[in-house]
């Protein structure tokens, strides 16, 4: 009976022992994956957050491109009533379904830094660039007047005079932007101006015959 009560004993040691093994390692490796979850979350919510960076170009750009692309719709929308080319209106249309949702994503990255959202056109005088404006490519108020009184196949050569040297500035304001800017998306939005605006050019000295 002495060695039966001996064994049950050490057998119930054993199991206790084997046992507590058990649960010491099921506790280190709830540590130790709790240990890498908590580094894993650290080394996340540490790293830099990039994707609001921007510039005083990112700026200039939005502030910009806003009063030049306003000013394509208002030649765009001559071009609904005004020219005499199906090939014109259709580009007009175009440029106007490209351009107005490219104001409203510019707009809203200058509200969100916290910079002024342009109203309008800038006043168009005269000096500085041939368009009359210190912003490249924009026409002035007597280059606007011409167009608002012309009709026909003389609308739409003058369309695609103004809008050719209007389009060239875009290419270089956003050329500037992909070379200075810091701002991701605008960078790519300028890249998009960019590829867009320089077929159109082509489309529209064909038109006009020089292609």
């Amino acid at each position: 009976m002495t060695s039966n009560r001996l064994s049950r004993a050490r057998r119930a040691a054993v199991v206790a022992a084997a046992v507590g093994s058990a649960l010491v390692l099921a506790a280190c490796g709830t540590e130790d994956s709790g240990s890498g979850a908590a580094s894993g979350t650290t080394a996340s919510a540490s790293a830099p957050d990039t994707a609001g960076a921007h510039n005083d170009q990112d700026v200039d750009f939005a502030q910009g491109m806003i009063p030049h692309h306003q000013q394509a719709l208002q030649m765009a929308e001559m071009a609904a009533t005004r020219a005499s080319s199906a090939e014109v209106k259709d580009l007009a249309s175009r440029i106007e379904k490209a351009q107005e949702p490219e104001i409203r994503t510019l707009s809203g990255w200058l509200e969100a830094w916290g910079e002024d959202v342009p109203s309008g056109m800038p006043g168009m005088g005269h000096g500085g660039h041939s368009g009359g404006t210190d912003m490249t490519g924009m026409m002035d108020t007597e280059d606007m007047d011409e167009l608002v009184g012309a009709s026909g196949g003389g609308f739409d050569t003058m369309f695609l005079t103004m809008m050719v040297e209007h389009h060239e500035g875009a290419v270089e304001m956003a050329r500037t932007e992909k070379d200075k800017g810091r701002y991701g998306p605008a960078k790519k939005l300028a890249d998009d101006i960019i590829t867009a605006q320089q077929a159109e050019i082509e489309e529209m000295n064909q038109l006009l015959g020089k292609g």
